[in-house]
């Protein structure tokens, strides 16, 4: 039911080539009763709530087609999730199929996945067949009554997955619990009867902490460990005791031992409890060995002797002794230690770890990646061209130093090292405190990085540039340079002139840096324009200079702190007069023609306010008119011509103060007033983004009854007052 599709599993790590599966990934199952809950809750937040009888037909079934199919969405989202967290037996590790198959069953385990299949399988055709049926709805009683069936019914579907639920949250507990475990990592893998010493091993070579009691099956599952050795991690698996008896007899505890071996490619270390303190004799353990022997095939086998602290293995009965050393066959090896004394610990992981590391290597040195690697590398060996012996080139002044004995290190020559402004060091004593240091080593070449460590570290070892002087004779490099030298003064033989000559330089140099400068400057700057183009670009900065003129005396000349200041109506500021000559005075202005400018301006907007009261009184007037003209009507139509003559005027003065002028369709770029009303709808539309219009999907609340009226006990009577 589930098909074949890629796996990609949520509770593999990708960090690793090797997959490491984590089953605490899983996200919890809700119950049915939860699960329906979810759903209606986020389809009743996620969708409109709001629909009217007086919508359009389409609309009301677009409305109610949405929460169906919202629904459904959610439905297939989540079962769709519970489906993909789970792990495919087919797809996974074969370890972990068997071992779900022995804790869970298998069967059970596929039947409950398949029941959430087919429910969202049934959600969704639900869904289809109701959303097929909303669409050709002739009204909004009917799609709304499609609508509670379809999530009526998808509800059913999902209550009815109740115990296919609760089962794979119990699944989902356990696989929780499991260990992190690598099926293909290096591992070793302890198995043998209950108490004989297998979780006590696991604790002393591994930072686990296992429950050890004496009494058996303590270790009722799996349990796992890491180690430590050669620089690798190791894996270490401690497993249920298995008892002696047959295959289908064995519990679900056994099989995960049995699981196991069956299933990991590892180390097995079985333990024999040689004191028989574990309840059990030499003879059954053996017995046990041999039952499960099959399991032990293509695996490297340790039989681990242990608790010889209580029973030595040299004190052993002959015929016990003898009966486990037929248990060594082939590649199997028979190891002796004990848990309390921790004699032969450490020896048996090193041979268990050992073993395996070198099974590995040789399985994949036999297998077919080597031979990809080793078809890319070719080997080349040379042939000789001719019988000439060509033997070591030593060159003669060598062969001389091996003859005189002088070659290498030689206590009778060492070369020297001058210490002459270097750091003192702890070295620097004796005779040799202010001249050189013999080197010890004659073979070694000290770099300069050995010398600075050796000599303060930086910072305070500075290096010596007098062994890159180029002198007749090597030994004068670090000689010191006297004053005085043959009775002679050596600032002497410094030139006397050397200053002026040294003057005479620069000023050459400076006379030759103005004269370029000079050349310079009479020549025009290159440009890569021809003659039209340079005439072009010249028109285009006369253009732009036109422009940013237009724009400077276009823009507003006012001082940064009075513009888009809000001013008092009774304050004069700018406008008094005296205040004007004042400030005007300072950059000698006359002010006279400024000032009654603006007196002239001032009377202007008087006689402007003085129109405007004038022609309210002549509407005053045509009202008096219009109402000698109503007198043949009817009180109440007189009364409505009045109101609309008075919305009338009101319309006129506040379209004046607020509006600009009415234009036409064809100023507007529209065509005909159909298009100016559908621009002004889709407009009005548009604002509810911004202006916090409601929509459909809006959740509005209106108080229908008044809560004082409507509260307590009714008794006979109106309620429409206290």
């Amino acid at each position: 039911t589930r098909g074949t599709q890629a796996l990609v599993l949520p509770f593999v790590s990708q960090q690793t080539t090797m997959p490491i599966y984590n089953f605490k990934t899983i996200q919890p199952i809700p119950s049915a009763g939860d699960l329906v809950d979810i759903v209606l809750t986020r389809t009743q937040r996620r969708t409109p709530t709001v629909v009217h009888p007086g919508y359009k037909i389409t609309r009301i079934r677009n409305f109610y087609m949405r929460k169906v199919k919202f629904t459904q969405q959610t439905i297939s989202e989540k079962l769709g999730h519970i489906i993909d967290n789970f792990p495919r037996l087919n797809d996974i590790h074969p370890f972990y199929a068997d071992l779900c198959n022995t804790l869970y069953d298998r069967d059970h385990y596929k039947l409950a996945l398949g029941q959430i299949n087919v429910a969202k399988n049934l959600c969704d055709a639900i869904a289809r067949d109701m959303v097929r049926m909303i669409k050709y709805g002739d009204s909004a009683y009917r799609c709304k009554c499609l609508k509670r069936a379809a999530l009526g019914r998808m509800c059913t579907v999902l209550k009815r997955q109740k115990s296919a639920l609760a089962y794979l949250e119990e699944v989902r507990k356990h696989l929780g619990r499991l260990p992190a475990l690598d099926p293909n990592t290096r591992t070793m893998l302890l198995c043998g009867l209950p108490n004989v010493g297998k979780s006590s091993f696991m604790n002393k070579i591994t930072r686990a902490n296992v429950d050890v009691q004496p009494y058996a099956f303590t270790t009722k599952s799996l349990f796992v460990g890491h180690t430590d050795y050669r620089y690798l991690r190791w894996q270490v698996i401690d497993t249920p005791g298995i008892l002696d008896h047959p295959l289908e007899e064995r519990n679900t505890i056994e099989m995960q031992a049995i699981t196991a071996l069956a299933h990991l490619t590892c180390s097995v270390l079985f333990f024999v409890d040689i004191s028989e303190q574990c309840g059990y004799t030499i003879e059954q353990q053996v017995s046990l060995f041999k039952s499960i022997k099959p399991l032990f095939v293509n695996k490297q086998l340790l039989i681990v002797v242990n608790k010889i602290d209580q029973q030595p293995w040299d004190t052993l009965e002959i015929e016990k002794k003898q009966m486990i050393e037929e248990l060594v066959e082939g590649n199997t090896s028979l190891m002796k230690m004990s848990n309390v004394s921790e004699d032969g610990v450490s020896n048996v992981k090193a041979t268990a770890c050992d073993k395996l590391l070198a099974a590995r290597v040789d399985s994949r040195v036999s297998g077919n990646k080597v031979d990809n690697i080793m078809n890319r590398l070719q080997v080349f060996t040379p042939a000789p061209r001719d019988e000439v012996v060509r033997d070591a080139s030593i060159p003669e002044s060598v062969r001389r130093a091996q003859a005189e004995g002088t070659y290498g290190a030689s206590k009778d020559r060492k070369p020297v090292r001058s210490t002459a402004g270097y750091a003192p060091t702890k070295d620097n004593g004796g005779e040799n405190a202010d001249g050189d240091v013999a080197m010890d080593n004659a073979n070694v070449r000290k770099t300069a990085r050995d010398l600075m460590w050796e000599n303060g570290g930086p910072g305070v070892w500075a290096p010596d540039y007098r062994e890159q002087y180029d002198l007749e004779n090597d030994e004068w490099k670090f000689d010191a340079i006297p004053q005085i030298m043959d009775g002679k003064n050596i600032a002497d033989y410094v030139d006397p002139d050397i200053e002026k000559k040294l003057a005479v330089l620069e000023e050459e140099e400076e006379q030759l840096i103005a004269e370029a400068e000079a050349a310079a400057m009479g020549r025009d700057e290159e440009s890569d324009l021809d003659s039209d183009e340079e005439a072009l670009v010249g028109v285009i900065r006369e253009k732009v200079n036109i422009i940013r003129k237009h724009s400077k005396a276009n823009s507003s000349t006012l001082p940064r702190q009075v513009r888009g200041r809000m001013t008092d109506c009774h304050d004069l500021g700018a406008r008094n007069a005296d205040g004007i000559r004042e400030k005007m005075g300072e950059y000698g202005i006359d002010t006279e023609k400024m000032i009654s400018r603006g007196r002239s301006l001032e009377r202007k907007e008087r006689g402007r306010k003085r129109e405007r009261s004038l022609a309210r009184n002549v509407s005053d007037d045509d009202a008096s008119m219009d109402e000698t003209q109503t007198d043949g009507m009817s009180k109440t139509q007189q009364k409505r011509s009045k109101k609309e003559k008075k919305d009338k005027v009101k319309r006129e003065h506040s379209l004046a103060r607020s509006h600009s002028r009415p234009r036409e369709p064809s100023e507007m770029g529209l065509k005909d007033e159909k298009a100016v009303k559908k621009v002004a709808k889709e407009e009005r539309l548009g604002r509810k983004k911004w202006i916090g219009g409601s929509g459909e999907g809006d959740q509005r609340k209106t108080v229908h009854l008044v809560k004082w009226m409507n509260t307590g006990k009714k008794r006979m009577g109106t309620h429409n007052k206290r």
